[in-house]
């Protein structure tokens, strides 16, 4: 996979791109990562890439010139269109099965805008997919976008070292993922569930589906709207809402 970044400011990406999971990424070949200073294509002899909204308001708006001859030229070679995705929050609310859809891509393009926002063209005629992490506001797209490429590259084949792991994680699922423990098995009288201990995977894959069930019950109960729940499930949930009552 290919992914390019459009920003003011690229040294943002220097150490969230070159360590841990995403240098590990490149180093397999699984990923490659451009990210472009969108100023050096402002037609402006002084590189300046914003300018005060028609009809007047507070604030500054990108303007569109910049931002579509970046991605015209990031794009002259690619076979298919690219998924170009704007950071806004009026966007979409990025989630694990937007991350699990846009893994499939063979190229992505993040722009990551400042001031008070996008000349309108940009959305309308440049960007395939608008997302938000959520109902606030931050001072630029880059800190999204670091988010959204962590959580898009990490499902990428051989980037974890263990495949089953993006499958397991909170979400992948549709529920939270169960509790977890290791070594020692007594902490300072804290102990680690007997079923852990027994060696019976029949067993201890049955207290994780119903761990994880009861963590969601009690924490994110809106997931349940969605989930695809089995008929154990179900009667597990139904016991969770009667010991409720």
């Amino acid at each position: 996979m290919k992914i390019d970044v459009l920003s003011l400011f690229p040294e943002m990406f220097e150490g969230v791109l070159h360590s841990s999971i995403m240098k590990k990424a490149q180093e397999n070949g699984a990923v490659s990562f451009g990210v472009v200073d969108f100023r050096e294509y402002s037609p402006n002899k002084h590189k300046k890439v914003d300018d005060y909204p028609y009809g007047g308001g507070a604030g500054m708006v990108l303007k569109p010139e910049p931002l579509f001859a970046a991605v015209k030229e990031l794009t002259a070679n690619s076979e298919k269109r690219p998924r170009i995705i704007l950071m806004c929050p009026q966007g979409e609310t990025f989630t694990q099965k937007k991350a699990e859809e846009l893994s499939s891509e063979e190229q992505l393009i993040f722009l990551c805008g400042h001031y008070e926002g996008y000349d309108e063209r940009i959305r309308e005629h440049l960007v395939t997919d608008e997302l938000s992490i959520g109902d606030f506001i931050l001072t630029g797209g880059e800190l999204a976008a670091m988010a959204m490429i962590d959580s898009v590259v990490r499902l990428l084949p051989n980037v974890l070292g263990n495949s089953d792991s993006p499958v397991l994680d909170s979400f992948s699922t549709g529920l939270l993922e169960h509790p977890q423990y290791t070594r020692p098995a007594d902490f300072e009288g804290m102990k680690v569930p007997e079923v852990l201990l027994s060696g019976n995977h029949a067993e201890i894959e049955k207290w994780r589906e119903e761990q994880s069930l009861r963590r969601t019950y009690e924490r994110r109960r809106d997931l349940l709207e969605n989930a695809p729940l089995t008929a154990h499930q179900q009667k597990v949930l139904e016991q969770l809402k009667r010991q409720e009552n």
